[in-house]
């Protein structure tokens, strides 16, 4: 395999894209929202277009319905590219193409480009981020389709910057106060402004949501009732969770928007990480972190009782999500992570005593016998694998 560690440019040593993006802060306090546009109206006449950009905003279930739908189409024959974030172990998994995980050299390749086209002053101040989403659309080219799932936003996302042929809207809930507004009919808008021409629009919780959508189909007028017996019998079948069931009906709303063939032989071989996975007989990791997520766990698992491995960040409603959480919760292990997002230890263990919730510190050494579900967000998930 080619060393790209001794790479050099004339007059300086060249980063790795590893290298370079360890460089970049994960977290803002404050995004500038002009940077994107602005990189990438100096360079996106050196990149190839893909036929088709199927964009994805939403609160939850953008990783899965994302994930159904690029490997729908990947079956069906098309070339398919999948954007998601964040990454459990590996960056690879962020950039899916064709069924695979990008690999190393691709992403070098990718990277010596965007070093050689991006103006040097938006080198030094794109965010992680920002960067991620450019590697990816260098690495996607002019595939059939490329499937784009928003980060934290929807109008002033990095993925909105790209012109996309269809919107999926997955369900919208309260999440990234800080940057989306303090409610539903806020949060909501900001998402929905990404939106350049049609949309599919998720079933919601909320009735603002549905307000502010009317003008755009709604997925469940694709299917009749057979049609959705079939697809929750093919979620049952897979021993995917059946909260599931909603992202796979978005996805295959947009394969019969597409004026594509409906048939689910086209999800052969489909796999999703750590969305309610069963890694063994007694554990479940699922990478949901917000009280909507919650709400869906408590539905899967009640009126069962589960150990739950968790953490969280800040910015997190974690004593809305452990209320929500606490009929099915047996004992709850804190699992450390070295993050400085992460929120003190001792204020989760004093807001778990304060619910009445059982609680001490997670030690790998422990035996777990009961089911166990790892939770909170992709960093715990990815804390706990790594230690087993």
């Amino acid at each position: 395999m080619r060393d790209f560690t001794k790479q050099k440019q004339v007059g300086e040593i060249e980063l790795r894209w590893t290298e370079f993006l360890e460089s970049k802060p994960l977290f803002y306090q404050k995004i500038d929202y002009d940077r994107m546009p602005n990189c990438w109206n100096k360079i996106k006449n050196s990149f190839k277009k893909p036929k088709k950009i199927i964009h994805i905003i939403g609160t939850n279930g953008k990783g899965s319905t994302g994930r159904f739908l690029a490997t729908y189409l990947h079956n069906m024959g098309f070339s398919v590219g999948h954007y998601t974030s964040p990454h459990i172990q590996k960056f690879n998994e962020r950039i899916w193409v064709n069924g695979k995980d990008i690999d190393d050299e691709s992403l070098e390749r990718a990277h010596q480009f965007l070093q050689n086209t991006i103006p040097k002053k938006y080198l030094q101040t794109l965010s992680y981020f920002e960067y991620t989403t450019l590697l990816a659309m260098r690495i996607f080219g002019d595939m059939d389709y490329v499937i784009l799932e928003a980060g934290l936003g929807g109008e002033k996302d990095a993925t909105s910057v790209f012109e996309r042929d269809i919107t999926l809207v997955t369900p919208i809930d309260y999440d990234h106060q800080a940057f989306l507004g303090d409610t539903i009919k806020d949060i909501a808008t900001t998402k929905l402004n990404s939106i350049q021409n049609k949309a599919i629009i998720g079933k919601q919780i909320h009735d603002e949501v549905y307000d502010l959508t009317r003008k755009y189909p709604f997925y469940i007028d694709y299917f009749d009732n057979y049609e959705i017996a079939e697809i929750r019998k093919f979620i049952k079948e897979h021993n995917f969770a059946s909260y599931l069931a909603d992202n796979l009906a978005l996805a295959l709303a947009c394969v019969v928007e597409e004026g594509l063939r409906l048939d689910l032989k086209y999800l052969k071989n489909i796999h999703l990480k750590a969305r309610l996975q069963k890694i063994d007989k007694n554990t479940y990791i699922d990478v949901g972190h917000n009280p909507l997520a919650a709400k869906a766990i408590l539905n899967e698992f009640a009126p069962q009782k589960i150990n739950l491995i968790y953490n969280t960040y800040k910015d997190k409603d974690y004593k809305q999500i452990l209320t929500i959480l606490k009929p099915i919760i047996n004992k709850l292990f804190l699992i450390d992570i070295n993050d400085p997002r992460i929120l003190q230890k001792e204020q989760l263990l004093k807001t778990a005593q304060e619910l009445g919730i059982d609680v001490s510190s997670y030690d790998k050494s422990d035996s777990i016998d009961s089911p166990t579900l790892v939770f909170g967000s992709f960093s715990v998930v990815e804390e706990f694998l790594n230690e087993k």
